[in-house]
This record gives structure tokens, C-alpha cells and sequence, in this order.
């Protein structure tokens, strides 16, 4: 057993197909970014103002996933911030992914990563939430310089907390006197500001960017730069790089799901021990992904969400036969009440069974039960294989 082992690790240590697999990571942050000059200068020109003293305009920033808005706004972000230093000018950019667990369970939270981010500090709990935002007021006073907040994935933190906090943040300005503060919303929901409060969206949508998925051909120049630096010549076999720009064009033209794709094939092709990437490791490496997709999905769902599926899992263990949304509901008002969490309406609960169909995880049909009225006859349309994974992620999440 050591023996083979030790083979693996001498076939990993000894050749490699990669000169540099990091550029094809998502947190690598490029020299250009190809397809975005016009979204680029966009946000470069709202943001300038902030180079004479002066306070940009609100900006919110949406598009789906891996069309390049985090990683234009970076690109930005470190730009504006060379100018600055270069000339002596006071600035200030803090970036907050809400995404981030035990960030955007609570307004307080929230503001309390803000806080630490300014180089403040306050208890992860225990303290008013007034107490928390007077001390972030204290704090951005002593600045005295313009401050450009970048928040990303803002939907996720409204969908837990609602959009109080967007609110209060929007409306600082009128209580500050020695600074100024820029808020940048980025957001993968195309519908997430028609959602908000009127008053936090007419504030935070001062300028609106829209970044349009990437077409096959777009994502081929892109593929092929970042191939060019990340693998050894000739590695790659013909087609492998079209046929992975058609993977993620069908998938709402996504980047970073192309660069996965390409990453992992490459993994996939040096546990073969092959010396070429080919289309059968892309075939593979794309239905991997899809699988790892599943658990994502799910550690990034809201809690009600969680708490719905987890319900569903649970119900589907004990029994064999086939299960309905009356007594998903039953065990869902157990399961809120273990996670000390309200209990929604089953019309609301209802929802979410429909939206959970619609994501995949379930197959949920609607029947008659004849006098009974009609109900949904719950199916996991997930492989037994995953199933365990997201109990372990549920578990933790809801702190089961």
C-alpha cells in the first residue's frame, strides 16, 4: 500500500502538465481583463472624482455569475489607488465579500467586519446594534478622506437580513462631517434592486453597470491567454479549448465555470498519468464540477432554504414511501424549532418547495389527491453519493 503511495507521489512530483495552475484559479487577478474595456471605463470614470477629494456616485454593478464584475471593480480598485498613492492623494477602499458565513447573518455583523476592516474593533456579539453603528460613525470620521465601500454579493446578505442595513448605509452622509462615503453594490441577481426598498434603491442606484455574459468566442480568447501562461506547449489537444468555451456559453456564458473546467481537466489528465489534456478529461472534469456545484448551491442558500431541504432529506430517511408537502411541513416546524428559527406560512413554505424543483435539488410535481385538494409528491433529485455532503453542510450551517 505505501509502495503505490509513494508512486502517486513520484509521478506528481516528477512531471506536471502546469507551469503556473493559478492563473486558471477565479482569485487570480490578471494584468488585462479581455471583453470588458467599456465596463472598465465606466466605473473608472464614476470612481475618478474620488482623485480631487470629491465623493462618487453610488454605484451598483450586476450581471450573472463569471461575467467579470468582481474582477473589474478590483482591477479598478488597485488603479485608482496606485494614482492615489503615486500622488499623495487620501483615499480609502474596503471591500466586503457578503457572501462570506458569519458576515452576513446579521446587520451587526456586518458592521462589525466593517469596523475590524477600518482597523477598529468591537465583539462578534453582545453589543446593541446602535452601539456598533455609532462606532463605525466614529470611525469613518477620523478618516477624513473619501471611502469607497465594495460590496459583493450584497443579494445574499438581503436575502437573510432584509435591506435595513443598505438603508442605513446609504443615509450616513447625512451624518458625517469630516467624510464621505461610496457605496459599489455588486450583484448576480438581474432583479435584485427591483426588490429593494424604494428609497435604499434610488440611493444605491445613483449609477447602474450591467456586465453581459460572455459569448463562446469571447471565452475562447479568454481560455487561451490564460492557457498559454498555466500549461506546458502543446499539453492541451485540439478542441479541448473550444468545446470548454461551449461548456460554459451554454452555462449563461460563465468565466470562472470555464477556467474550473480547464483547471480540472488538466487535474484530471495528471492522475491518468497522460501527457495531453483531451476532450474525454473535459467530459469528465465538466460533470465533477456539476456535482461540487450542488454542495455550493446549497452552503449558499438561505436559511429557510436550508431548513426546507434539510426537512425533505430527513423525511425521505425515515421512509421509503413517497412523501408530500403536509408532512415535509410537519417536520420542517421541527426542525425551526431546533434551529431557533420562525416558522414561515405553508404557503410560504409551499414556495420554496417549488423554487427548490426549480434549482434541481428536488422533483416536485403538483397532483390531485381528489377531495383533498392538490400537493406536490417530493422526490431528491440529488445522488445518494452528494446526499451525505450537504447533510454534513446543513448540519453545520443551522447548527443541528
Amino acid at each position: 500500500m505505501v509502495s503505490d503511495i509513494n508512486k502517486i507521489f513520484d509521478s506528481f512530483s516528477n512531471d506536471t502538465l502546469f507551469i503556473n495552475k493559478f492563473i486558471l484559479q477565479t482569485s487570480y487577478s490578471p494584468g488585462k481583463i479581455p471583453h470588458r474595456d467599456n465596463q472598465i471605463e465606466q466605473v473608472a470614470s464614476i470612481l475618478a472624482p474620488a482623485l480631487r477629494g470629491e465623493k462618487p456616485s453610488n454605484l451598483f454593478v450586476y450581471g450573472q455569475t463569471g461575467t467579470g464584475k468582481t474582477l473589474s471593480i478590483q482591477f479598478v480598485k488597485n488603479e485608482i489607488l496606485k494614482r492615489a498613492k503615486e500622488n499623495n492623494l487620501p483615499l480609502r477602499i474596503e471591500y466586503l465579500n457578503c457572501k462570506m458565513r458569519k458576515i452576513s447573518d446579521t446587520e451587526y455583523r456586518i458592521f462589525a467586519e466593517l469596523i475590524k476592516k477600518l482597523g477598529g474593533n468591537v465583539p462578534a456579539t453582545g453589543l446593541p446594534t446602535d452601539q456598533v453603528y455609532n462606532k463605525f460613525i466614529e470611525i469613518i470620521e477620523k478618516e477624513k478622506r473619501p471611502i469607497i465601500l465594495i460590496l459583493d454579493e450584497i443579494d445574499q446578505a438581503v436575502k437573510k437580513i432584509s435591506d435595513g442595513f443598505l438603508y442605513n448605509l446609504t443615509r450616513l452622509n447625512s451624518e458625517l462631517s469630516q467624510t464621505q462615503i461610496s457605496i459599489i453594490g455588486i450583484s448576480n441577481d438581474l432583479k435584485f434592486l427591483d426588490s429593494l426598498d424604494p428609497r435604499v434603491r434610488s440611493s444605491l442606484g445613483e449609477e447602474e453597470i450591467v456586465f453581459p455574459p460572455y459569448n463562446a468566442i469571447q471565452l475562447q480568447d479568454i481560455l487561451k491567454e490564460r492557457a498559454e501562461q498555466a500549461f506546458k506547449k502543446n499539453v492541451l489537444d485540439n478542441g479541448v479549448i473550444a468545446k470548454c468555451a461551449a461548456y460554459a456559453a451554454r452555462e449563461h456564458g460563465d468565466a470562472r465555470r470555464a477556467l474550473d473546467l480547464l483547471r480540472v481537466s488538466g487535474e484530471l489528465a495528471e492522475r491518468q498519468g497522460c501527457k495531453k489534456v483531451t476532450i474525454e478529461h473535459l467530459d469528465l472534469a465538466n460533470e465533477k464540477i456539476d456535482k461540487d456545484k450542488i454542495t455550493d448551491v446549497v452552503s449558499s442558500a438561505p436559511k429557510q432554504f436550508q431548513l426546507t431541504l434539510f426537512s425533505i432529506i430527513n423525511l425521505t430517511e425515515k421512509t421509503k414511501e413517497k412523501i408530500y408537502t403536509g408532512e415535509v411541513y410537519n417536520v420542517y416546524n421541527e426542525m425551526c424549532s431546533k434551529a431557533k428559527t420562525e416558522v414561515l406560512t405553508q404557503r410560504r413554505f409551499s414556495d420554496i418547495i417549488g423554487e427548490l424543483d426549480m434549482m434541481g435539488l428536488i422533483n416536485a410535481p403538483v397532483i390531485s389527491k381528489g377531495r383533498h385538494g392538490r400537493t406536490r409528491e417530493i422526490k431528491l433529485s440529488v445522488a445518494n453519493n452528494i446526499i451525505e455532503k450537504i447533510k454534513v453542510i446543513l448540519k453545520e450551517s443551522l447548527g443541528l
